[in-house]
Order: C-alpha cells, then structure tokens, then sequence
C-alpha cells in the first residue's frame, strides 16, 4: 500500500509541474548547447582574420609564417619579439593561415644586427648606379676608383685582419632588388665582422626610367606589412649622389636631383636613418666630376671612421637647448616612423620664431627647463692656493650636469663649445645668423665657443638658464690655452660631424664646415674673463680663424689690455643705472663705473679695433623713452656699429622670476621704430650714423658709422683674407692698420628694406606661415 501511495504521489506531482520541469530542462539543453558552441575548439589561426588589403589597413602587429622543419607552418611575431638563446624569435606552431592583429606592439629593443657580435673587422661598399646615356656609368667608375684607391693605400699592413675591402659595382637595370633591398646582403660566415655600406650615383630623368621602378620598390617594400619597415638597418650605412642639369632645372624646388633626393628620403626610412655621408650634388655640365670627387674623399673619411669606431655614432636632432634648436622639421620621415608620437625631447617645449614675433603671433614659449644654480658666493675671495686646486665646473658638479644637457660640450674645466641652431641651417642651405647679413660670416664655418664660462652678471633674458657659473673675480684653476684651443676644436668638429645624417644637410656644405673659419666667442660666462684671453686669441689668428668678441662691460682693466679681434663686441642692455641694474643684474656693486669706463676704452680702440654697441631690448625695461640715453652712450664711445635686436624670450624659471614673459618681447615693428627714432637723433647731435643693413629673421637691425659708407654704399662686412694680412705685416714690421683698411661692400639683399635674407638659401616656412606672411604684408 505503502509503495502505491508513493507512485500515485509522483505522478500527481508530475502532472502539476511537467510544464515547468520541461521548460528547465530545455533551457539547460539550450545553454549547454550555446556555451559549446562558442567555446573555440583550438587555437589554430582562421582565414577570417586576414585582412581584405595590407594598403587598406597596415597593422602594428603581425605574425608571419613561413615552414618549418617538420612540414608545419611556424609563425614568428614581428612586432615584438622576445629574444631567446641564439638571438631566435620566440616561434608557435599553427595549421591555419597567418594571422593579423591590430594590438598595439610592446616597446623593445632593436634586434641584434648581424655582425654586430663582432667588432666590425671590415667594410664591404657596394657602388649602384643607374644610367641611361653612360654618363652616370662613367662617374660610378670615377667613384670606384678612389674607393679602391683608398683601400690599398689606408690598408694597415700591421693589421691584416681589419680594413677596407675593394668595392663591388653594380648597375640598377641589372639587379634584382629583392636580392639588395628588401634585405640587406648578410656577412660570410668565415667574416662575421664585415658591414656593407651603399653608394647609390642616380641622375634624374623626366621620364620613366629603371629608376621610376626603383623607387616604386622601394615604397611598396617601406610599406609591405610583412616586412620590417626598417629591412636594411643591418647596413653599416648609405650615401646618395645625385647629377643633374641646371640648364633645364636650375633649382631643387625646379627639379634639380629630385630623383636622387626621393632616394634618400627613402633609404633613410629603410636604414632606420643610416645616412653616412650627406646627399650630393653635381651639376653635369658644370662641376659634376669635381663635386663627386670631394663628395668620393668625405665618404671614404666616414668609412674608415666606422671601421675604427665600430658604427656612424649618435646623430644630432636638435642642440639640447629649446631656445637655439632648429624648430623646422628635420624631415617628413620624423612624424612618419613615429607614427605621430612626440619625442621625449620634445615634451613640454616651444620654441618662438622671431618672424612669428615680427607678426603679432602670441605663442607661448615652454616651460621645461633646468633649475637655475647659482654659484656666487659671499665674503672674502679664497686664497690663491685654494683658488689654484678649484674647478669652476667639476663633473659631477649639477652646473655640468645642466650644461651638457642643454648641448655643450665642456672642455677642460671652465671652457665650452656648442652648435647653434643657425649653424645647422646654413647646412641644410636654409639661411645663416645676422652676421653674414652684416658682416659676412657664414653660419656653417663659425665655431661658437668661449674660455671661461663664469660671467658677472646675471641678465634676465639669458639663454643659459641661469646654470653657468658667476662671480666677481677668478678664484678657480686655470687651464691651458693650447688645451681650451684644441678642446674647442675638436668638440666642434664632432657635433658637425654628428649631423651628416640628418635630412637636408648639404654635402658640399658640411666638407666646407670641416675647416673653422670664425669663432664667435659669445657662449656663454664673460671671455676676457680668462687669464690667458690674448695667447688664446694669438692661436685663432695663427690658423686664420678670425675672432668676434663679445663682452658685458664689467671687465676694464682685461678690455684695455685686449689684443686685437676681428671685431670687438660690448653688450649695451640698457641707457642708464637703474636700468642697466634691472636688466643685467651685475654682481659687481660699481658695475655702473665700470660701464662707463669701459665706453671710454671703446673710444680710445675705435680707430684700432672695429667696435660694436649691441642693444638688446626688452620691451617694458630699456626701450620706452629711452633714445635719447642710448644716444648719449653712443656719443661718448663712438663704436663703429650698433646692433639693435629684440630680446628672445626663453621661458625659463629665471626670467620668470625677473617678471619677463611673452609680452617684453618686442614686435619687429617697434624695433624699426626705435632704429629710426636713434638714427634721427644720432644725426641731429650731428653724428655721422646710418642705418646699413638689416636681418628680419633675427629682428635685427644695424647702423653703421659713416666710415664705412663709401661711394655711396654701405662696407659693413670684413674681407678676412685682407684682415690676416694685415695682422701678419703689423707682427712683422709693426704697421698698423684701421678697421676701414679691411672693410668690404654690404650685399644688396641686406640693405635696410631688403629684409636680408640670402636669396641664395632655401626659405622654408612652417605649415600656413607662409600664407600668413603673404596675407599681412598684402
């Protein structure tokens, strides 16, 4: 009875909630059923993911397949591989096809590059050319010949297992380029050590040539997603030449060696920026032989120069300094292989243009900067014996640390060296500094340089951030001058030749810029401040490299026992006491006597020394109602020049602190007003001043005494090879000269109204500026 009650239990149980109970099951089915199917059954790649077109979509991360060993397809990640033993990719078996993902690549290091486990024991150049009428053809035999040439008369025969190896040749129509650039050739195994350099001699054609198809390779292989934007970094290095005829394109913007610059843009995407030697020209029916022959001789330096460093060393993209760094674009290849990122260089800095000042523009400089250090100190000066063992910027001093970083090299212990950003524009043919408007000086064969890096005052608009060192009188070790001489020398070669691989620089530009012709020493700190400033001056003269001077005005007593410069700079910042205390902040407590003792020294040299007044003014602190002050300073020193520029605001903490910003700095405008307002008074006292010449790009403007205007023209700049002579005749026979004795006719594209920019340069605008400009001035 007992189970009975029990199954008519159950099944009333059933009948009341069958519904219920299937409904859950089915679900469950249901769900079961759902879940499997969307649980991947392998992780075998699909053919779904690849993507319809690699021009459609070009990922930052791909995984490449190629067979393996035992038949199945190994596929190689090359966004971000994990090296393992050996310097292998990290390899995962797959059946499927390969697959794509758009996952954004971890950050690693560049791969070992073959050889570079060996220290590189020889170089390989291969020598490509294209040529249609054998012209081309002829000239890659000139260049064969120097290269062998140089490999048997440079070879060491001490060393036997180092050198250069004669080159290999070869003809663009011939080759197939798979073979040489999509990779790049790998070392013989019985020589790890060899690295391959290439040297490519293209002429340009209107037509389509060989070297149309060549370029077109070299684009698709650039932007091939499956091969490494960077497929021939493994080269030690390239270099382009690039012939072509004036006559029917006179310049580059014309057509001039178009086809031989788009190589080089691209081989420099392709190398990772491996450019050995910079892009060369010739003119075919001109100087074509003899510009590859000095092109040829600055390459083969280079060669030997990775053979004995073991690579082509750190480039140069800017200075350091956001004040004097190029701000103009290296390239379009910069934004291109950063894919828009910024570059950590970059972060945080601005740099205002001078011609953006001279239009109004209110953009605003950067803040990053280093923290100023000031190292004056009080109380009574150390004693000679404690003097003689101090460095006035040791190494591991944080003013080293501050100045390096800002780009100077620092030589022995209280000199230095730099390269401006106007040096690495002449380079690049895009203009050179004021001085050559005025006097002549080409920006790329200038050295800016100075012996002594302590200055006495501390001006509110200096560009060295307050982290140069200051005092009132030298308490630190003196080095040689024969060892600041060759010091300088060799940190600015270095910083030259770092920039041969960056975009644009000239290649018969930078061989010129391997001989020092000027040096500017106006660095940084005070140069007569050193002890030795004259024996220093005596080894510029000895190799002909003449001399520009620059001075604050605070030093009479080493002013009056200066030597003759080339020419002879005092800073003027301000018309009066309180101003001058404002502005230069002197440490000096009589620093307003020794100003005007200093304008009486002027005075006496005028007729020995070419002497320049140099005002640089800050609007709200030396320009308003201050003429007439200007003029009573020029009236009692009577310098042969008179330089007035408007101040370049560098945004640092410094001149913050002074209550400097954006709005002191004065429009170009306002400082041909101020010219014309001292040119007006200077000829109303009846002294005999005119304004000679003019750099817009600098907002500067320049009046000259009337010494130098000479049948009707202005002679602002220098005639150096007269000038030497002179020098060696007065040191021989004691003859003395004149600055008018040396003086040479003023270029009429610098006149007062022309602007004074060389129409012989390349004016590149930044984007829209150009527009801008055209509109303001219409």
């Amino acid at each position: 009875m007992a189970e009975v009650s029990l199954t008519e239990g159950l099944l009333t149980v059933w009948h009341s909630y069958r519904l219920s109970i299937l409904v859950a099951v089915a679900s469950i089915a249901v769900i079961l059923r759902i879940s499997r199917k969307f649980q991947p059954k392998s992780k075998a790649l699909t053919a779904s993911s690849i993507p319809p077109s690699p021009r459609s979509q070009t990922p930052e991360k791909f995984e490449e397949i190629r067979p393996g060993e035992s038949g199945k397809q190994v596929v190689t990640e090359k966004a971000a591989p994990k090296p393992v033993a050996g310097n292998e990719p990290v390899q995962k078996l797959a059946s499927g096809p390969k697959r794509v993902s758009g996952k954004k690549p971890l950050k690693v290091g560049r791969r070992p590059e073959p050889g570079q486990g060996s220290p590189v024991s020889f170089i390989q150049p291969i020598i490509f050319y294209a040529s249609l009428t054998g012209t081309t053809e002829r000239y890659a035999q000139v260049l064969l010949e120097d290269l062998q040439t140089a490999a048997r008369e440079r070879a060491d025969p001490e060393n036997r297992g180092q050198g250069l190896l004669p080159p290999q040749i070869h003809d663009l129509s011939y080759v197939d380029f798979d073979d040489y650039f999509t990779t790049a050739p790998k070392p013989p195994s019985t020589s790890p050590g060899t690295r391959y350099v290439y040297c490519l001699l293209v002429p340009t054609y209107n037509i389509d040539t060989v070297l149309n198809t060549f370029l077109g390779h070299l684009d698709e292989t650039h932007h091939d997603f499956r091969i490494d934007t960077s497929s021939l970094s493994t080269l030690a290095g390239y270099s382009v030449f690039g012939f072509g005829d004036k006559e029917g394109w006179p310049t580059e913007e014309e057509g001039f060696c178009s086809q031989a610059k788009e190589l080089d843009r691209w081989m420099a995407k392709l190398t990772g920026k491996k450019r050995a030697y910079p892009l060369g020209f010739g003119d075919v029916k001109n100087d074509a032989e003899s510009a590859l022959k000095e092109w040829s001789r600055g390459l083969q330096d280079i060669l030997f120069d990775i053979l004995e460093n073991g690579g082509l060393g750190e480039g140069v993209p800017g200075s350091g300094d956001p004040l004097e760094s190029d701000e103009e674009d290296l390239d379009d290849e910069a934004s291109d292989e950063s894919n828009g990122k910024r570059s950590k260089r970059g972060k945080g800095q601005s740099v205002v243009d001078l011609e953006d000042i001279k239009m109004g523009s209110d953009a605003q400089a950067g803040s990053g900067s280093p923290i100023p250090v000031d190292f004056t100190t009080g109380g009574k000066p150390a004693a000679v014996s404690q003097a003689s063992e101090k460095e006035m910027v040791p190494k591991t001093s944080p003013t080293y640390a501050a100045l390096t970083k800002q780009g100077y090299t620092i030589v022995g212990s209280h000199s230095g060296v730099k390269i401006c950003r106007w040096t690495k524009s002449a380079l690049r043919g895009r203009g050179s500094c004021y001085k050559f408007s005025f006097y002549g000086i080409r920006s790329h064969l200038c050295m800016e340089a100075t012996p002594s890096l302590s200055c006495s005052n501390k001006c509110i608009f200096c560009w060295r951030h307050g982290t140069n060192p200051v005092g009132t009188t030298w308490r630190w070790k003196v080095d040689s001058p024969d060892l600041i001489f060759q010091g300088v020398k060799e940190g600015h070669y270095k910083k030259i030749k770092m920039m041969r691989g960056v975009p644009g620089v000239r290649a018969e530009r930078f061989a010129e810029a391997m001989r020092i012709r000027h040096c500017a020493l106006s660095l940084v700190g005070e140069p007569i401040f050193y002890p030795h400033i004259n024996e220093f001056l005596d080894m510029l003269h000895a190799e002909h490299i003449s001399s520009f001077l620059v001075c604050n005005a605070q030093h009479p007593d080493q002013l009056e026992t200066l030597h003759r410069v080339t020419q002879l700079y005092v800073s003027i910042d301000a018309s009066n006491r309180e101003s001058l205390r404002k502005i230069d902040r002197p440490l000096h407590r009589d620093f307003w006597e020794r100003f005007q003792r200093c304008l009486d020294i002027l005075r006496e040299k005028r007729h020995v020394q070419r002497t320049v007044f140099r005002l640089t003014l800050v609007k709200g602190f030396n320009v308003d109602d201050e003429v007439i002050g200007y003029a009573n300073l020029v009236e009692k020193a009577l310098p042969c020049f008179i330089e007035v520029k408007g101040v370049t605001y560098c945004g640092t903490s410094t001149s913050a602190g002074a209550g400097l910003t954006m709005q002191n700095v004065p429009f170009y405008e306002e400082i041909q007003e101020f010219v014309l307002a001292l040119s007006k008074e200077l000829e109303r006292r009846g002294l005999d001043y005119g304004i000679a010449a003019e750099h817009a790009h600098s907002c500067c403007v320049l009046l000259a005494s009337k010494r130098f205007y000479v049948n009707g023209k202005w002679h602002s700049r220098i005639d150096y090879d007269r000038f030497f002579q002179l020098l060696e005749k007065e040191k021989a026979d004691g003859t003395s000269f004149r600055p008018e004795d040396y003086m040479r006719e003023t270029e009429e594209w610098a006149w007062w109204g022309n602007g004074g920019f060389d129409p012989n340069d390349e004016r590149v605008y930044r984007k829209g500026k150009k527009k801008a400009l055209q509109a303001a001035a219409e």
